[in-house]
């Protein structure tokens, strides 16, 4: 009994002990109870499954001294003689149809077939491997298989059926024999091993179940080679994995645990291990495989291993847990969619290391590719807060976030004198703009010609993105800036929204600017954000008629429309008037240069309809001293729509015609154009 193989020792010799073939043991048993017993049969299936092993106890089934019955005495000659170890019955002859497939083969079974049996029920012909026998041989045999005498019967095993002929097919009953499943297998060999008393570590098993590949035979042969083996501790996981050539768990738990990290040179020490430890790299990469396979499958079903999903021992379970939860559903799929690549590529490589170190490469850098599976691959780094660079890309995100809080708090906020450049919308005039006295030396508050520096804000997005990160929860410092100008805007601008509102700003501008004219404007010259929370933007005005020029000419409406492109979301508007803001300031600086003769082009319309603008020169003169009181409140007739304004003057105007929402703003062309300063305008309903 030593000496036999672990297969033949544990040999099924009824149909109760084949495991995982129930869908052909069932009814066999059915038709030996209604004695229905056909006079052919054909089993099919792969290696190692159990086509023979039924045969025989078909045989044993048939020719029982209580049979034809389901389950053999075991105590009759016939069930002794076709016992496990038994000497064998002169009335079951088996056949290897490799050796005996020919014509004259068949012919010399077809006259031996005739003959009754010597001692047993019946006279049974098991031909193994039947694909085998030439069609002529098949030919040859088509008679008898047709028209059989009573006592004879046919059981032919193949792993092809197809090769057998449509004519010896159709003349039986048919039965596929499949594969065992990893689940039933493990637990006979857990069995077999228990009846052995040999110690065996309950991570072996899964490998040898693997090695088996669903065939009982193949299976039990890995299982008996261990076994012969085992040391004083059994079998242990190591020697199964040195022995079968599987690599070490530790192996794959480093490389997938460097994958999730991004961490580029845990990933190639990894690859470095295998090749020094002699390791064959496409086998690694298999086993890679089966890993993400069992992760991806994990993380969609996180019960996957008591629904038999999955095969591990509990503690690699557990570890698996945690690399399912730091490799998202999208960046398995994109890793195991390129190992599964390169595997096809590493068939016949020269270099195979080569191979396996671009594979790795490639799962380390998503942002190397643009398609839908890098994206997404990023888009899940991004949700768990990973950074996708390997080494340098985590250290910038980290430092970011500690110079972004410094700028925010600081003790500066009481001192206006420092923000200067602060003015973010497009005010940002030169250093001496705290000063407002020095309005009378200025005659007039040149506000359209700052607009030039609007572009400054744009600078401070000094974000490095690198190709594979993604910026998490570290903002820029410049606007600070503009936190530090005022001392109760610290507070309400605080949030994230509101450094966003704040970075995107000057785009906004631009796209109100394709918009409506009139509405850029008003908010590059009087405007600035005050702070942006929960979709609620608050702007702060220089003057409360151009707050009231906001809120009732329609650009409330330009503004959210600019924010839903720019910005994204839905966003209400609050105005105040906030004349020590950045945009006050502006007004009172003085302009950097005088344009004394495109000016009376202005006046003139103002005073009169007279087209000549030269002899309107001591107008201007004359209104220069005005700004110097800039009375706030307008008059009451006028306070429906006024446009910006700097200053405040008695003398009614009629709507210049210039002034368009769609075209070029008359305010914009006399500043831009002629270079003149706009004192005041007025509107009239």
């Amino acid at each position: 009994m030593s000496s036999l193989a672990l297969y033949r020792r544990y040999r099924p010799e009824t149909f109760a002990e084949v495991i995982g073939q129930e869908h052909v043991t069932d009814p066999l048993q059915q038709a030996l109870r209604n004695n229905r017993v056909n006079h052919a049969y054909l089993f099919s299936g792969p290696r190692g499954c159990g086509k023979t092993t039924s045969a025989r106890i078909l045989a044993r089934c048939l020719n029982c001294e209580k049979g034809p019955t389901p389950s053999p005495c075991g105590e009759c000659r016939s069930c002794v003689d076709l016992a496990r170890n038994g000497p064998g019955s002169i009335d079951v002859i088996e056949i290897d149809a490799a050796s005996h497939g020919g014509v004259d083969d068949a012919r010399e079974l077809r006259e031996k077939a005739f003959f009754g049996p010597a001692a047993s029920r019946y006279k049974i012909y098991i031909i193994d491997e039947a694909h085998m026998v030439t069609p002529a041989g098949f030919n040859a045999l088509l008679k008898v298989v047709e028209e059989p005498p009573e006592h004879l019967k046919f059981i032919f095993a193949t792993t092809e059926p197809e090769k057998v002929i449509g004519t010896i097919r159709s003349r039986t009953h048919h039965y596929p024999f499949r594969l065992v499943p990893p689940g039933t297998l493990r637990d006979y060999l857990g069995e077999v091993c228990e009846r052995e008393a040999i110690p065996v570590d309950g991570a072996v098993l899964p490998l040898v179940v693997r090695a088996g590949a669903g065939s009982v035979r193949d299976s039990m042969s890995v299982m008996d080679q261990l076994l012969a083996g085992a040391g004083a501790d059994g079998v242990t996981y190591e020697m199964a994995t040195a022995l079968l050539g599987y690599t070490d768990g530790a192996l794959l738990d480093s490389v997938v645990d460097a994958f999730a990290a991004g961490d580029g040179a845990a990933a190639f020490g990894v690859v470095d291990r295998v090749i020094e430890g002699g390791h064959d790299p496409r086998r690694f990469v298999t086993d890679l495989l089966e890993r993400l396979r069992d992760l991806l499958i994990l993380a969609a079903v996180p019960d996957a291993a008591d629904k038999g999903l999955i095969d591990v021992p509990v503690d690699v379970l557990e570890r698996m847990r945690a690399q399912a939860g730091a490799l998202g559903p999208a960046e398995l799929s994109r890793a195991a969619d390129l190992v599964n690549t390169g595997l096809t590529e590493m068939r016949g490589a020269t270099s195979p290391r080569l191979q396996l170190e671009l594979i790795c490469a490639r799962v380390l850098l998503p942002a190397a590719y643009g398609d839908e599976a890098a994206l997404l691959s990023r888009l899940d780094r991004l949700e768990r807060g990973i950074a996708a660079g390997p080494g340098v890309n985590a250290p910038a995100a980290a430092a970011a976030p500690a110079a972004a809080p410094a700028p925010v708090p600081p003790p500066v906020a009481a001192s206006p004198p420092s923000p200067p450049p602060a003015p973010q919308a497009s005010q940002a005039p030169p250093p001496q703009a705290p000063a407002p006295t020095p309005a009378p030396q200025a005659p007039p508050p040149a506000q359209a010609p700052p607009p030039a520096p609007a572009p400054q804000p744009a600078a401070p997005p000094p974000t490095t993105r690198q190709p594979g990160a993604w910026p998490m929860g570290a903002r820029p410092a410049a606007p600070a800036r503009a936190e530090a100008a005022r001392a109760p805007a610290p507070a309400a601008t605080s949030g994230p929204d509101s450094s966003v509102v704040r970075h995107a700003w000057p785009q906004v501008l631009d796209t109100v600017k394709g918009k409506r004219r009139f509405t850029w404007i008003l908010l590059s010259q009087n405007a600035q954000v005050i702070g942006a929370d929960g979709g609620v933007l608050r702007l702060g005005f220089a003057t409360p008629g151009a707050r009231d020029s906001f809120a009732n000419g329609g650009s409330e409406d330009v503004l959210r429309a600019a924010l839903a492109e720019t910005v994204g979301g839905q966003w209400r508007i609050e105005t105040i008037v906030d004349p020590g803001g950045g945009a006050a300031q502006a007004m009172a600086a003085p302009p950097p240069r005088m344009a004394p003769a495109p000016a009376p082009a202005r006046q003139a319309p103002a005073s009169a309809p007279a087209p000549t603008p030269a002899p309107q020169a001591p107008a201007r003169q004359a209104t220069a001293p005005e700004p110097a009181p800039e009375p706030a409140p307008p008059p009451a007739p006028r306070a429906p729509a006024p446009p910006p304004v700097a200053v405040e003057d008695d003398m009614p105007e009629e709507d210049d015609p210039d002034l368009d929402d769609t075209a070029l703003s008359g305010h914009e062309l006399i500043v831009r154009e002629l270079g003149a300063t706009v004192i005041e305008e007025f509107h009239h309903e």
